[in-house]
């Protein structure tokens, strides 16, 4: 691959993302590659991948397959990674860089996966480790890196947030105008103020992203807040041609996403999950059709229950004043349109959140005591199974992301932070069945039979070449002149003091007052003496010179 400019802000807003200003956010699980093609067809202009944790993705293969499925058709295209690890969100970086135009690292996840895993929106306070992950990617990297983020309450720390990230090397800022606490039931409307004092702020793109249901809020918020872009999740879940400014009925988006999906396999959980976004208000009708959705094991189960679903709606579509919006929706059910999260009090919402049972051992009375949610529901449909604690108690947090730990871990970890201990440190643990050492030493052992059965080939090779003729009895040698030798064993002893030579059938034997002559002074081969050039034997010349190793020949 040639090597590629690396430009910096708006230069590479304008050249390299060709001034997108409508992007699909990333999504986890929801923004693969057809339906980022499926965005492209209606009107997006820029896609980010889903999320994709920086380890699995330059640790495991098979993940870095997966995840990396794109096409000359899916650009640009700006791949998103969760990490706390700059030399880890280095080597995922660097695998990803010639497949995509920049980097983008998360900061905005709110879920609590990332409260575990200690990533996304849960890094927003340590701002030491922000930077330097910033940082590696900027200096280490062919393409640029940009970051998503969600804000603080107060505006001023927002702005100060942002400004730190131009700094540390980000190029293209994206702002969630929500905090980390708003989400579920308490989500809430984004502040696009926020917003609107990062975007003063800085230098670099920004791309609002909170509140975007239509292409008219689109237009509004980049007139409120103005920014470079507008990012948009949920909208174009429900209506991918959100940025068209049309709304289609649900099933041509549905078959031309399927269609995709036939040329571009993707994982059925994908599917399902957007089928079930497409026809979310269909579904509150029929609601049988929204069970076999949810069962569907294949994707062919998928696309039956979809072609059933159009097939209802249009039957219904058909039929005189159906045109009327239903259930207070703006359109008829069958018409992408976006859906508004029900919005109650705030202080209801805080009040109902904080009322909630803690899901991990409940002290239940009776039977049940000491049983979680999840166990009495299973209790009941599985009356006779076991599902008393075993006396373990309850379980002991990881030190390093707060998952359960394994009880019998070598590093006293969970089993996704043993793996990524494990794997540096090249250690075994059985506990988690994790044999990273073990398969070292076994790789090396099988180097090293490799090598060795490779010299004995080489050996025996060697060996053919120089041994006598099994069909010749007398395992003699045919000399270039046509004459044959007899071999010899040989049988040498250091100094000179022993040296016997026999032949097959029996021969001279030498005793240490024969001289032993080398080679090079034995007689040329017309029988003349070289005796100018012979060493003086009395003197002991051949005594004093290195062991020589000679065959005596039987010249008649």
């Amino acid at each position: 691959m040639a090597d590629r400019r690396k430009l910096e802000g708006y230069q590479f807003w304008e050249e390299t993302l060709k001034k997108a200003r409508y992007v699909v956010a990333p999504m986890v699980d929801q923004s693969e590659l057809p339906w980022r093609l499926l965005s492209r067809r209606h009107g997006c202009q820029l896609a980010y991948t889903p999320m994709f944790h920086a380890a699995l993705f330059s640790r495991e293969e098979t993940y870095f397959r997966d995840a990396m499925q794109t096409c000359p058709e899916d650009r640009p295209l700006i791949v998103q990674f969760c990490a706390n690890d700059p030399d880890i969100l280095v080597q995922a970086a660097l695998l990803a860089q010639d497949h995509c135009d920049a980097i983008d690292l998360n900061l905005g996840c709110p879920q609590s996966i990332a409260r575990r895993g200690h990533y996304g929106a849960f890094l927003q306070d340590d701002w030491d480790l922000i930077r330097r992950l910033v940082s590696a990617v900027h200096e280490r990297c062919s393409v640029p890196v940009t970051c998503k983020i969600r804000v603080f309450q107060d505006v001023k720390r927002t702005v100060e947030y942002a400004q730190m990230l131009e700094k540390a090397g980000c190029q293209l800022l994206t702002v969630h105008g929500r905090t980390k606490e708003q989400k579920g039931s308490l989500t809430g409307l984004a502040s696009w103020e926020h917003i609107k004092a990062v975007k003063d702020s800085v230098k670099i793109p920004v791309f609002a992203n909170g509140n975007i249901l239509n292409l008219q809020s689109v237009e509004r918020c980049m007139k409120e807040t103005g920014t470079d872009g507008i990012m948009t999740a949920e909208g174009n879940l429900h209506n991918p041609a959100l940025f068209e400014g049309k709304n289609p009925p649900v099933w041509e988006m549905a078959d031309e996403y399927l269609q995709l999906v036939r040329e571009n396999p993707c994982q059925l959980s994908a599917v399902r999950g957007h089928l079930f976004k497409l026809w979310h208000h269909s579904l509150q009708i029929h609601t049988d059709m929204r069970t076999a959705l949810a069962q569907g094991k294949t994707f062919e189960s998928l696309v039956e229950v979809s072609e059933e679903m159009k097939k209802r709606c249009q039957e219904e579509a058909s039929k005189p004043g159906a045109d009327q919006p239903t259930n207070g929706l703006p359109f008829p059910h069958w018409i992408c349109q976006p859906y508004i999260r029900p919005r109650g009090d705030q202080k209801e919402r805080e009040q109902a959140n904080k009322e909630r049972p803690p899901k991990r051992h409940l002290n239940q009375e009776g039977e049940n005591a000491g049983l979680s949610r999840n166990q009495i529901k299973r209790r009941m449909r599985y009356p006779h199974k076991n599902f008393l604690s075993k006396g373990l108690g309850p379980w002991i947090a990881c030190e390093k992301c707060g998952n359960p730990k394994g009880l019998n871990c070598v590093f006293s970890l969970c089993r996704a932070c043993c793996k990524v201990q494990a794997h540096a440190e090249k250690m075994d643990c059985p506990s988690h069945r994790l044999w990273f050492k073990t398969k070292e030493e076994r790789r090396r052992l099988w180097e090293e039979k490799k090598h060795q059965k490779q010299q004995e080939n080489t050996s025996n090779e060697h060996e053919d070449n120089t041994s006598p003729d099994p069909d010749n009895p007398n395992n003699s040698v045919k000399n270039e002149d046509g004459s044959l030798t007899t071999q010899v064993e040989e049988k040498c002893e250091v100094n000179g003091k022993e040296t016997q030579a026999s032949q097959h059938g029996g021969g001279p034997v030498l005793s240490e007052k024969a001289p032993v002559v080398p080679p090079h002074h034995q007689q040329d081969p017309k029988g003349a003496e070289a005796d100018d050039k012979m060493p003086d034997i009395k003197n002991g010349d051949i005594q004093d010179s290195p062991p020589t190793k000679v065959c005596l020949l039987d010249t008649d």
